[in-house]
């Protein structure tokens, strides 16, 4: 379909389908030269890039992960954090709760707080000496000095024995996310009945599908009430695991994310995730043991990755990567779809969705080759 946005302080003012012969007003023309206008990316999880990290705690390290992030069709995200010293987690969220956003880069919309609430048997990545069974009275003090910010918290179901801190938090509008778990079926299923609504980096660091025992990948499929992070980078999960799950579970529960750590977009390397040395080599990032540490993967390519199966359209990215993290962290009023009074954070891509120009806001702020 042909048309025409007009944009005003950063939001879409109109939409046209023939534009109008004049206006009131000067305008700036931006010619889309046949490119498909899409929402912008909304990763939502995501601790680091182009050297900078959520533990990093300065504002700066944020400012060079949202400058970078729009490079790769990323408009807003949530800082996330990683399991650590009290003082450490302490220190990054009062960071991100102080953290002003900048014009030129992503827009910081939340928080994401993956553990310390997890379990040690499926601690993937995470520092194994600093987890620790769910605190409300420490979340409600983390809170605090993130400024309310805190959207979503990663934790270990089988932990939260009696649900208080599940059903707090959910009082309070806060996503409770089902990783680095080891609950069997029944026990995700219970959880999610008292109001555990997503899965953290479906497949990573969590009970499998077994013949006897679905675990939380099978109730990722089942159960209906779960939105489901996913890692498309081929690597974290296999690329017919990929089509298995999307065939399955579908675009309408399916939230794509990076779970980037700071060398992406750099060379391949010595690097470091919470604290402990990562191997980075050309296509994946490793502890010492060979467990996978984040990643470097890029939101514009793990849409490229869906993309490129058959039945996968325009509109089911733009539901994994927009809507769905939109309506999930509650900012589906201001982003995520392409609608009058929204944010203009818009992307144009070809079709092969190669991003070609990145706008924030209603300015732009990535050009990509030919743009």
């Amino acid at each position: 379909m042909i048309g025409h946005l007009l944009i005003k302080n950063g939001k879409i003012e109109q939409i046209y389908h023939d534009l109008p012969n004049d206006f009131n007003e000067p305008i700036k023309m931006i010619d889309a030269n046949n490119l498909n206008l899409i929402p912008g990316f909304i990763d939502t999880h995501i601790h680091g890039a182009n050297g900078a990290d959520v533990m990093d705690a300065t504002p700066e390290a944020i400012e060079t992960m949202a400058n970078y992030l729009v490079s790769e069709g990323t408009t807003s995200f949530l800082a996330t954090t990683i399991t650590q010293s009290t003082d450490k987690i302490e220190r990054a969220l009062t960071n991100l709760g102080q953290y002003q956003n900048i014009d030129t880069g992503a827009e910081m919309i939340g928080i994401h707080l993956e553990g310390p609430f997890i379990e040690k048997s499926k601690a993937g990545a995470q520092p194994l000496e600093y987890i620790i069974k769910p605190d409300l009275d420490l979340f409600n003090r983390w809170q605090q000095l993130a400024k309310h910010k805190i959207k979503t918290v990663t934790i270990a179901p089988e932990h939260d024995r009696d649900y208080q801190f599940t059903s707090a938090l959910r009082r309070a509008s806060v996503n409770v996310s089902a990783g680095h778990t080891d609950v069997n079926f029944s026990g995700i299923k219970e959880a999610v009945n008292h109001g555990v609504n997503q899965v953290t980096h479906l497949c990573n660091a969590m009970s499998g599908i077994g013949h006897r025992d679905i675990g939380v990948v099978g109730g990722a499929f089942l159960l209906e009430k779960i939105k489901a992070e996913i890692i498309a980078d081929g690597i974290h999960v296999d690329t017919n695991m990929l089509k298995l799950i999307y065939q399955n579970i579908g675009s309408e529960r399916l939230i794509l994310i990076t779970d980037a750590m700071r060398a992406k977009g750099l060379e391949p390397g010595d690097y470091e995730l919470g604290g402990q040395p990562v191997v980075v080599t050309e296509d994946r990032t490793l502890l010492s043991d060979g467990t996978l540490a984040g990643s470097i993967l890029r939101m514009i390519d793990g849409a490229k990755q869906f993309f490129a199966m058959p039945s996968v359209s325009i509109h089911d990215i733009i539901l994994m990567a927009s809507i769905n993290p939109a309506k999930q962290v509650g900012v589906f009023n201001q982003k995520g779809s392409i609608e009058v009074g929204k944010d203009a954070d818009l992307l144009l891509v070809d079709d092969d969705f190669d991003l070609k120009l990145t706008l924030k806001k209603g300015e732009i702020v990535f050009r990509g080759v030919s743009q």
